[in-house]
C-alpha cells in the first residue's frame, strides 16, 4: 500500500486533492494517523487543525469515497460519534469518476460550439448564437452596436484536443 506522503508526492494527485480540500485538508492527510479510527475531535487535537476544517475535509473526502466512518452511539447520552479512516486507495477511482463528469460536460460544450455559429459585439464582448443575432437584427442587445461573426474554431479545436486527451487517460481509445 502506498503511504499518504507518497501519494501526495504525485503532482497530479496532489493538485486533484488540493482543488478539493485546499491546504488544511492536505495537511490533515499528511498528519492523519493510520493506526486506527479517530473522531473528528481527536483528529483536530492530534493534527492541530481547526475542528471545522477537519470536519469539512472529512466530509469532502467521504463524498469522493476517500474516507469512511463508523458511527457509534453512546447509550447513556444518545450522542453519536463518528470514527474516521482515510481510504486513499480509492483515489484513482475517484479521479476517474470526476474525469468522466468533466468529459461529459466537455462533450456537451463541444457539440454546442460545433453546431452553432456565433456573433459578437466588438464593443462590449457580448456573444450570441446566429439565431439570437438574427432575432435582434444583428444589433447587440447590451450596447446597440453591430454584431459581427465570431470565429470559435480555436475553441472547438481546443475542446476536441482536451476531450481526446481525457479519453486517452481514461482508456476510452
Amino acid at each position: 500500500m502506498v503511504s499518504y506522503e507518497e501519494m501526495l508526492a504525485d503532482k497530479a494527485i496532489f493538485e486533484y486533492l488540493h482543488r478539493m480540500i485546499d491546504d488544511e485538508g492536505i495537511e490533515l492527510i499528511r498528519r492523519f494517523p493510520t493506526e486506527k479510527e479517530y473522531s473528528d475531535e481527536e483528529l483536530a487535537e492530534i493534527t492541530e487543525i481547526n475542528l471545522n476544517s477537519v470536519r469539512n475535509t472529512l466530509y469532502t473526502l467521504y463524498e469522493h469515497r476517500l474516507a469512511k466512518y463508523r458511527r457509534i452511539k453512546n447509550n447513556e447520552t444518545g450522542w453519536l460519534t463518528y470514527l474516521w479512516q482515510l481510504e486513499l486507495e480509492n483515489m484513482y477511482d475517484s479521479v476517474s469518476k470526476d474525469l468522466e463528469v468533466i468529459l461529459e460536460k466537455l462533450r456537451r460544450r463541444y457539440k454546442y460550439e460545433n453546431e452553432n455559429a456565433f456573433y459578437s459585439c466588438q464593443e462590449c464582448g457580448n456573444t450570441v448564437t446566429f439565431s439570437d443575432a438574427m432575432d435582434s437584427q444583428f444589433v447587440c442587445q447590451n450596447c446597440n452596436n453591430q454584431l459581427v461573426h465570431f470565429d470559435n474554431e480555436p475553441l472547438v479545436f481546443a475542446l476536441q484536443r482536451r476531450i481526446a486527451k481525457i479519453e486517452e487517460n481514461l482508456g476510452h481509445v
